[in-house]
């Protein structure tokens, strides 16, 4: 006996609200796309992108010129003063101090700078999805002080950073490592208190504009919280991790003040020997052209390697209505 197909009652106001939604979505790719390729603002990419390709390409010839030629001519002027050599790259490669050298350096940046990218962005997700979706007392306040904090100068906390850090421990936990004078630890704490407010402000704007019915759906299946989480806001938000991730690689790689105040000794990153470089009166100045572009390096491959990802980070929630 065939089983009749049984027609059932079609929600006519719910299939309007899903049509207006996705009109509205075609509606917004649209306009965002027609911005983006505009020919103003194709111009104004093509403005930006000379003015800061000039001095890059500049530094990067300089790097290739001797000393003498560097210090007494311009780097637009090669052609009148013809001259390359590697010896800036050698030098810049055997600089160092009784300490560290540049292999030490580079091993101290990474030992820096993954896990302060990897706790905050921990933390952060954690707390842009409680912001987000959970409910609990005061969290409207909470937030308005977690963004408050972005408008704190990172000068006002040292101070009391340090004088924390030199008490050997926080909340019980000892900061002080065997590799010196000062340990990882207290550079992993002080990047990652000074990146925690943008992070979690930036990956809460992405994790709210998920689609309520999304969370609700999981919720009526007997998810729970970290179901949810781990099996549908990481996935959905991947793009906007990795777009936060390369932000905060790149300023916690190229950072020099919290590393002048607590990566001291046999710990210091690249950015402080950098510093170090030019010498007690800054005549060795030339060698940084060089060591610059070694500095670069690790940085542009970061950004080359997951540019997909940030640009679809930076588009997410253009639709949003």
């Amino acid at each position: 006996m065939a089983i009749q197909p049984i027609n059932l009652p079609t929600d006519t106001q719910t299939v309007r609200r899903i049509r207006r939604g996705e009109r509205k979505a075609e509606l917004g790719l649209s306009s965002t796309k027609k911005r983006l390729t505009s020919p103003w603002a194709t111009a104004a990419a093509l403005i930006i992108a000379v003015a800061w390709t000039i001095p890059t390409f500049g530094l990067f010839i300089s790097s290739f010129r001797p000393r003498e030629l560097i210090n007494t001519t311009g780097w637009w002027t090669i052609f009148q003063n013809w001259g390359w050599t590697l010896d800036n790259y050698s030098e810049a490669l055997q600089t160092g101090n009784s300490q560290l050298d540049m292999a030490g350096a580079f091993v101290n940046s990474f030992a820096i700078t993954i896990p302060a990218v990897v706790i905050p962005l921990c933390i952060g997700m954690l707390a842009a999805y409680a912001f987000a979706w959970m409910e609990f007392r005061g969290k409207n306040i909470l937030f308005i002080g977690v963004f408050a904090l972005q408008i704190v100068p990172i000068q006002m906390a040292l101070i009391p950073l340090l004088l924390l850090f030199s008490q050997g421990t926080i909340f019980g936990f000892p900061v002080v490592e065997p590799f010196g004078s000062a340990g990882y630890a207290q550079v992993w704490i002080a990047h990652s208190m000074f990146g925690l407010p943008l992070i979690i402000y930036l990956l809460h704007n992405f994790v709210s504009e998920i689609p309520g019915e999304v969370i609700e759906a999981a919720r009526v299946d007997g998810a729970g919280h970290g179901q949810i989480f781990f099996r549908l806001i990481l996935p959905l938000t991947a793009p906007a991790i990795a777009s936060v991730a390369i932000f905060q690689f790149l300023w916690v790689w190229n950072d020099l003040l919290v590393a002048l105040i607590f990566a001291d000794g046999n710990v210091a990153p690249i950015t402080k020997l950098l510093a170090e470089m030019t010498g007690s009166r800054g005549q060795d100045w030339y060698l940084l052209t060089a060591g610059a572009f070694i500095a670069l390096v690790v940085p542009l491959a970061v950004f080359l390697s997951l540019q997909r990802y940030f640009v679809r980070g930076l588009l997410a929630g253009a639709t949003k209505g």
